[in-house]
């Protein structure tokens, strides 16, 4: 794609493994030394998976799903000068509401990390009276104040636009039930303040290929690109020994991301490595976090595997999106501006 561009600072220093021999299917290759976090990694912590990885300093920086020991989920932080290896803290981030009260979650999992501007967000799922999105900000990754829970329960799976849209800060979620959610959509909401939330959006919902033919939800962040937002996804389906977990891919545009210009019918990754069949929930591979280079079209992703683990793989973000184009099949529901 001659005319492709980033539209993302530079990363000169994005973690990176050269593409193996042989690739067949989807551009995108895992890193050799998978998993970059394995079980126990740190005391009191059984597993860390499903967790978001963003570049600060001259290094990089995450917010990590930590299973405790007792089985209640919470977010922790952890420290990388290269991407492959992690430094974690013992002790689990440290909510304060916006009096510098102590205003810690019931429970906390699948964290996102988005700058927006000069503020960190980082974006999860806890309970309100139910499954529901909870949201902090930090500017310098010691104090982190909680906002307003932005919807009603249940939803879950938001991920905020890394720049505002229109003036508005933008975020996907999945609304869903009480229970492990049988169905689900990906829509929009818009906010002019991070506190009151409207302007909902349907985006997109299941597809027919088998992979994602139960559920689909939001995964990393939206990765800006001059062919419009590119969304790394997962999608579900059902089977006789339970769910599986795949990721897809779909290119938005970039005005109204409510609208799917492509969606690739063919998933970018599925379950194949025994770190991804094999876990606490065998058959997983969840995206959650991409770093990419404006100037080389590298991209690092970082996705969970089996609720165990944390995996990398690798792509060029020119070749992921020509091949999500060439192998897009879209609906109505899809394309139209998602207003009823």
């Amino acid at each position: 794609m001659n005319n492709f561009r980033l539209l993302t600072p530079k990363a000169a220093n994005v973690p990176w493994q050269e593409r193996p021999e042989h690739i067949t299917g989807a551009p995108i290759w895992r890193y050799s030394e998978n998993p970059v976090i394995g079980r126990n990694p740190v005391e009191g912590v059984a597993r860390i998976f499903n967790s978001a990885v963003i570049p600060y300093g001259d290094g990089f920086i995450s917010v990590l799903r930590g299973e405790q020991v007792n089985g209640v989920p919470y977010i922790y932080m952890g420290r990388s000068q290269d991407g492959f290896h992690w430094e974690i803290d013992k002790e689990k981030i440290r909510f304060v509401d916006e009096n510098g009260e102590a205003f810690m979650p019931v429970y906390a999992y699948d964290p996102r990390l988005v700058k927006v501007e000069d503020t960190y967000y980082i974006i999860w799922c806890q309970d309100f009276y139910g499954a529901a999105i909870g949201v902090a900000k930090t500017t310098d990754f010691k104090t982190f104040v909680r906002t307003e829970n932005p919807f009603l329960p249940f939803n879950r799976n938001a991920v905020l636009f890394p720049r505002k849209i229109g003036g508005n800060y933008v975020m996907l979620s999945r609304p869903s039930d009480s229970g492990h959610t049988p169905f689900g959509d990906i829509f929009l909401s818009e906010s002019p303040d991070m506190v009151y939330w409207g302007k909902h959006r349907h985006v997109m919902g299941k597809g027919s290929e088998w992979w994602q033919s139960l559920k689909i939800g939001g995964g990393a962040a939206p990765i800006e690109t001059s062919e419009g937002w590119l969304l790394l996804y997962h999608g579900v389906t059902g089977t006789c020994n339970g769910y599986v977990y795949s990721i897809g891919g779909a290119i938005l545009d970039i005005d109204n991301p409510s609208i799917v210009k492509y969606r690739c019918e063919n998933y970018l990754l599925t379950p194949e490595e025994w770190y991804e069949e094999r876990g606490f929930v065998p058959n997983v591979v969840f995206p959650c976090a991409t770093i990419q280079d404006s100037e080389t079209n590298k991209m690092a992703i970082y996705y969970g595997a089996a609720d165990s683990y944390v995996g990398l793989a690798f792509a060029y973000a020119d070749e992921l999106v020509e091949y999500i184009k060439n192998h897009s099949v879209v609906t109505e529901s899809d394309t139209e501006i998602g207003r009823r």
